[in-house]
C-alpha cells in the first residue's frame, strides 16, 4: 500500500449533527478529550460560565450558550487522524450547516433521549440523505428522565425513516441510570457519576449472568433481561453494507455531559464509518487516490482572530496530496495561487501544516480573492458542487448611523455576506444594501459583528421584498426585454450574479409567466448546470 492510500485510510471527516441543545459542542469537547487535543472541558450548560465551549469562539456564541458558526477541527485517535466538524444547531444557521454536510464522509446524529426526533434533525437528515451519508446515533442525556428507550427507536424509525440497530443498551434512567449493557462485546458499562463518566466494564456471559445482579441489583437486572430478550428477539443485526448506503445507524447510549458511552460511541464510529470517498465533479467523478491534487472551499470565516482580522478559507482534499507551498489552480479565475501557510485547528490552537491527504480540512489565508465553493486543482478544470447560496425569506435595509463609516459597512457587509454570514444584495436603482437571511438570529449576528469586528453601528429598515431569484437567460433580446421592464426588482449580490427581487411568492409566479424565457433559481448551484 503506497503513502497515499495509507494516509486515506486513517482518516474520518465527520458532522456532528442535531436539534438546538441536544448536546453537539458538549460531544466535540468529550472528542476532543479523547484525543488528547484539550485537558479541561469547557461548558455549556451556563451561558455566562467563565469557560466556554472549546469550539465556540465568536463573543456572541459565548454570551448566548449556542453554536452559529461551523468549528472545524482534527482530533488524533487510535491511529487515526479525524477530521470533526461541529456544526450550528439553530436553524437560522441552516445554510452553514447545508455546505458542510458537504465537506464530510459520515455523520454523528445526536438525540436527546428526553425529547426524541426534533424539527431540526429531521431537516438534517434530509440534507444527509440525499447524499446516503452514513449515520451513527448517540441517544444523548440518559442521566435525565426521558423515553423509554424502544420509543426512542421507533421514534427515530418512523420519523427518519431509517431503521435502527442498538449496540448498546441502557440501564435505567435519571436517578435511576445504572449504565449500558454492551450487546457486541457481552459487558456491563456500570455508570457512577462521581467518576466523571469514566466506565466500569463488566465482562459477563450473556443477559443471564449472575454477576449482573452483583453490579447493578436483582430488579434492574431482571428488567434488563426482559428489554435484552425484546431487543435479540427483534432479530436485526448490524449491517455494515446498509450502514454505509445511509439505511441503517448503529445506536448508541450515554450522556456526553458526563462523557459516558462516549468512548464506546466513538471506537465504533471509527471502525465502521468510511474513509474519504469519491466526490462527484460537473465533468467528472473524482477518486480520493488519484495522484493528482483536488479540493474545493465550503466555509469562509472572517476574523477568526480580532487582533490579526485574518480570513480563512477552510478547503476539503479531495484527491491527491496537498503541501505546504504547493501552486494550486483556482478554477474560477483560472489562475495559479501558492498557498504558503495552510493551517489546521486542534481546539483553540491553529499549526501550520506541511501536507494534507484527501478527507482533511485545510484552512487557506484569504486576501478576499476566495468564494464558498471554489475549486482548486493541479491545472485540470473541475467544479465541485453542492455548497450553493439559498434564496432567503428576510430582507432588510442596512442603515448606517455614521455616515462616515461607509467604506467599513461596505467591507464588512461584502466580507460578511462571502463567507455565508448573509445575503447582501445591492439594487440597480438604488444605493441601499439590502441582506438577505433564513432567519433572525441571523439579522442579530450581522449587527454584532460589523460592531465588533468593522466598528460600524448600523440597524435595519424593513423592506417589501419577500423572495428572490437567481437568473439567466440565453436569449439576449428576452433578457433585455425583461430586466427594461423590471429594473427596480433586480440587484445584484456579492458575487456580481443578477438577482430578481419578488414582493411575494405572487409577484414572483406571475413574472414567470409573463417572461417564459427567463430561468430562475431558488439556490445558485442551479446558475452553473
Amino acid at each position: 500500500m503506497n503513502r497515499l492510500a495509507k494516509e486515506i485510510a486513517r482518516r474520518r471527516t465527520f458532522a456532528i449533527i442535531a436539534h438546538p441543545d441536544a448536546g453537539k459542542t458538549t460531544m466535540t469537547e468529550k472528542l476532543l478529550l479523547l484525543g488528547g487535543a484539550i485537558n479541561l472541558a469547557g461548558t455549556v450548560k451556563a451561558k455566562k460560565a467563565e469557560r466556554h465551549a472549546t469550539s465556540d469562539w465568536m463573543e456572541l456564541e459565548k454570551q448566548r450558550g449556542i453554536s452559529v458558526t461551523t468549528s472545524v477541527l482534527r482530533i488524533s485517535y487510535d491511529d487515526h487522524e479525524i477530521n470533526l466538524l461541529d456544526t450550528p444547531g439553530h436553524k437560522d444557521f441552516s445554510e452553514d450547516t447545508y455546505r458542510t454536510l458537504s465537506a464530510v464522509d459520515s455523520a454523528l446524529m445526536m438525540i436527546d433521549s428526553a425529547k426524541g426526533v426534533e424539527p431540526q434533525t429531521i431537516k438534517l437528515m434530509e440534507v444527509c440523505r440525499m447524499r446516503d451519508t452514513p449515520i451513527v446515533t448517540f441517544m444523548n442525556k440518559l442521566d435525565r428522565d426521558g423515553l423509554d428507550p424502544f420509543e426512542l427507536l421507533d421514534n427515530v424509525e418512523k420519523i427518519l425513516n431509517i431503521d435502527c440497530v442498538p449496540l448498546t443498551w441502557p440501564i435505567g434512567m435519571g436517578k435511576e441510570f445504572r449504565g449500558v449493557f454492551d450487546l457486541q462485546h457481552s459487558a456491563l458499562h456500570i455508570y457512577d457519576e462521581r467518576k466523571g463518566g469514566e466506565a466500569e466494564i463488566v465482562p459477563v456471559e450473556g443477559p443471564e449472568d449472575p454477576l449482573i445482579e452483583k453490579h447493578i441489583g436483582p430488579y434492574a437486572a431482571a428488567d434488563l433481561r426482559d428489554q435484552l430478550e425484546l431487543v435479540l428477539g427483534a432479530g436485526m443485526d448490524f449491517d455494515e453494507e446498509a450502514f454505509l448506503k445511509g439505511q441503517q445507524t448503529p445506536v448508541f447510549f450515554g450522556t456526553a455531559l458526563n462523557g459516558f458511552g462516549v468512548e464506546e460511541m466513538f471506537q465504533a464510529f471509527v471502525k465502521y464509518t468510511p474513509p474519504p470517498g469519491p466526490r462527484p465533479a460537473d465533468e467528472r467523478m473524482v477518486e480520493p487516490h488519484e495522484e493528482a491534487f483536488s479540493g474545493f472551499v465550503f466555509k469562509i470565516q472572517a476574523n477568526m482572530d480580532p487582533r490579526h482580522r485574518d480570513r480563512i478559507a477552510f478547503m476539503r482534499v479531495c484527491s491527491g496530496r496537498f503541501q505546504r507551498g504547493h501552486r494550486t489552480k483556482l478554477v474560477r479565475l483560472d489562475r495559479e495561487v501558492r498557498i504558503s501557510n495552510p493551517i489546521m485547528f486542534f481546539a483553540q490552537e491553529r499549526e501550520i501544516v506541511e501536507d494534507a491527504w484527501p478527507g482533511d480540512i485545510v484552512g487557506i489565508h484569504d486576501t478576499d480573492l476566495i468564494q464558498i465553493g471554489d475549486t482548486f486543482t493541479d491545472g485540470e478544470v473541475l467544479h465541485f458542487r453542492g455548497v450553493p447560496s439559498f434564496a432567503p425569506e428576510i430582507f432588510r435595509r442596512v442603515v448606517l448611523e455614521n455616515p462616515l463609516k461607509v467604506k467599513n459597512l461596505r467591507k464588512g457587509l461584502r466580507q460578511l455576506a462571502q463567507e455565508g454570514a448573509t445575503q447582501l444584495f445591492v439594487p440597480l436603482q438604488s444605493p441601499d444594501y439590502l441582506v438577505g437571511v433564513v432567519g433572525q438570529l441571523q439579522l442579530d449576528v450581522l449587527l454584532h459583528r460589523l460592531r465588533g469586528e468593522y466598528d460600524v453601528h448600523a440597524h435595519y429598515e424593513v423592506v417589501q421584498y419577500a423572495t428572490a431569484r437567481w437568473y439567466r437567460c440565453d436569449d439576449e433580446d428576452a433578457l433585455k426585454s425583461f430586466e427594461n421592464a423590471l429594473k427596480q426588482h433586480l440587484a445584484v449580490d456579492v458575487r456580481d450574479r443578477p438577482v430578481f427581487l419578488a414582493e411575494s411568492a405572487w409577484r414572483l409566479n406571475y413574472t414567470q409567466e409573463q417572461h417564459p424565457k427567463i430561468e430562475f433559481f431558488a439556490t445558485s448551484d442551479g446558475l452553473y448546470r
